[in-house]
């Protein structure tokens, strides 16, 4: 991977990430820095899921894939936030 591929990966992951953050409602008690994180895996685990299922190569916007990887943003930020919570 290329250095502009790195950065972009960490770009996109950090928007996946925000944006599956303001999908829940309420307070997460995790910091920007894990939602950074949760969202760059969000991002290429979904990309592999949208491959997997077919829709991350489409004409113009691929919907499914953000979709997808929002949802798992969501997820994950969820997931940490409750064991954050539980320390």
């Amino acid at each position: 991977m290329e250095i502009s591929g790195l950065i972009s990966a960490i770009l996109i992951g950090a928007v996946i990430g925000i944006l599956g953050r303001l999908a829940l409602p309420g307070r997460q008690r995790i910091g920007i820095l894990w939602t950074i994180v949760v969202g760059i895996a969000a991002a290429l685990v979904g990309t592999a899921i949208a491959s997997g299922l077919d829709v991350a190569d489409t004409d113009g916007v691929d919907w499914a894939e953000w979709l997808i990887q929002i949802a798992l943003a969501a997820l994950g930020v969820a997931a940490l936030s409750k064991v954050k919570l539980r320390r």
